[in-house]
């Protein structure tokens, strides 16, 4: 959605916001994170500094689960009459989306919510987040603030001291999302701020430090299966995982090679282990149930992922226009959305059902057109796979309409890009191929423009 402009709730000067008031999940469904994101209705002053939410009614509807709600900020002060004539309108339109089949009773009793916060809790109680759990997330947010808010280490320390317990998985999931909004809003002070808070937490917390050796020991094993590339086989995996010296290692393992891990994998570890005896044999039953455990964990979160994936998938599946849906939320997919798309397309096919085939064909094609490279992109990967200067020129000549200031800065960029990774032999090589490519179409573009 484009952003509006409109006037800073302090100092009045004209500023840009994104600004909704329907929040339709049935129809677009990536209009739920907008909302419980903060990325709609929220205002950043570059005047005065001011930053809050915008004032605006809000109408959020789930189809699915039966809610429609309404929000309508006491501070604009208007009667109910006038209310009810400025969400009237978005609320027909919730409707008339609707095919007939899905118009329910929940439609006819819209739920008004006098603070934006009980709207807020209701969507997440129906996703099943309790209130509890709600109560806990803000007291996260209040002890970020706290840490934010000081400059001296040592004071952070006794407030990390004193709230260690509440510093754990959800506590770091939750600050590196703020950290990531940060900076993806330009807010470059606060982001460094953050990132010098979350190296102490790192450092001087339990679940901190395990979060760190975790990361190190990803790393690790990540490095450990690059070097053994194509020659990696079920048998030289599960000698990685024996040599493993902590739990942490085996789980990154399992996290990077899971598809290895099959019947054939454990049956090898269990030929080992009736081998063994004694002290090598407790050893190898231990790593045999850890390893289990940590693959039993991974499949229950593939699975979690997969189904949310799906329900998003089907959403669209459901809507009239396929492609008109999957392009409003073609931000939504992920590389696991892609391959669901493709296991359901192989599934229709298996069972000849044409129509549902259909609309999955349709969504493939829109992501295959937004996987696409640019136009200036695909050119240049042309013009790297020319075998000499004069194919380099021939090249530019049949795309002469491509060769102006946009492509020469996006090969500008790549050059660029290459040459900032230090050492690395093959970027190297590519930034020098494309130096010469640069220099060929920046001639080539001067003696255009020369006529």
């Amino acid at each position: 959605m484009p952003p509006t402009q409109i006037s800073c709730p302090r100092c009045r000067q004209p500023i840009a916001a994104n600004i909704e008031q329907l929040f339709d999940v049935t129809h677009e469904p990536a209009s739920k994170q907008r909302l419980l994101g903060g990325q709609s209705n929220f205002a950043r002053c570059p005047h005065c500094g001011y930053e809050g939410r915008v004032a605006t009614p809000v109408i959020y509807h789930d189809n699915e689960k039966e809610l429609l709600l309404t929000f309508f900020p006491h501070e604009l002060g208007l009667p109910l009459n006038e209310q009810e004539k400025m969400i009237g309108p978005l609320i027909k339109q919730v409707m008339d989306r609707l095919p007939a089949e899905k118009r329910k009773g929940y439609l006819l009793n819209p739920q008004a919510n006098f603070t934006y916060e009980s709207m807020i809790e209701t969507i997440l109680n129906k996703d099943g987040i309790s209130s509890e759990m709600i109560k806990a997330q803000q007291e996260r947010v209040v002890l970020i603030e706290k840490l934010l808010q000081m400059t001296s280490p040592d004071a952070r320390l006794e407030l990390i001291k004193l709230n260690e317990k509440t510093i754990d998985e959800q506590f770091f999931g939750l600050f590196a999302r703020i950290a990531q909004n940060a900076m993806q809003s330009g807010q470059e002070p606060i982001a460094r701020a953050l990132m010098e808070v979350q190296k102490q937490l790192l450092e001087e917390t339990a679940f901190g430090r395990q979060l760190k050796e975790s990361v190190g020991e990803m790393e690790a094993a990540t490095k450990v299966l690059q070097e053994a590339g194509r020659g990696l086989t079920r048998e030289k995996l599960l000698d990685f995982v024996l040599e493993a010296q902590s739990d942490a290692r085996i789980r990154a393992y399992v996290s990077l090679a899971r598809g290895g891990m099959d019947y054939v994998f454990f049956q090898t570890l269990t030929e080992k282990i009736d081998k063994a005896a004694g002290e090598e044999k407790t050893r190898l039953e231990s790593i045999r149930e850890k390893t289990l455990a940590f693959v039993a964990e991974v499949d229950k979160q593939m699975e979690a992922r997969f189904k949310q994936v799906q329900d998003f998938i089907e959403s669209l599946l459901e809507q009239e226009d396929v492609e008109k849906a999957t392009r409003e939320n073609i931000e939504g997919f992920s590389q696991d959305s892609v391959e669901v798309v493709n296991q359901l397309l192989k599934q229709a096919s298996d069972k000849n059902d044409y129509a549902r085939m259909g609309k999955l064909q349709k969504m493939v094609q829109v992501l295959q057109e937004a996987s696409a490279p640019p136009p200036e992109i695909a050119l240049v990967e042309q013009l790297l796979q020319a075998p000499d200067d004069a194919a380099v020129e021939q090249m530019l000549k049949e795309n002469d309409d491509m060769v102006n200031q946009q492509f020469l800065d996006a090969l500008s960029g790549l050059v660029t890009q290459m040459e900032s990774q230090g050492d690395n032999p093959e970027a190297k090589t590519m930034g020098v191929k494309l130096g010469e490519i640069y220099k060929a179409a920046l001639k080539y573009s001067m003696k255009k423009n020369m006529g």
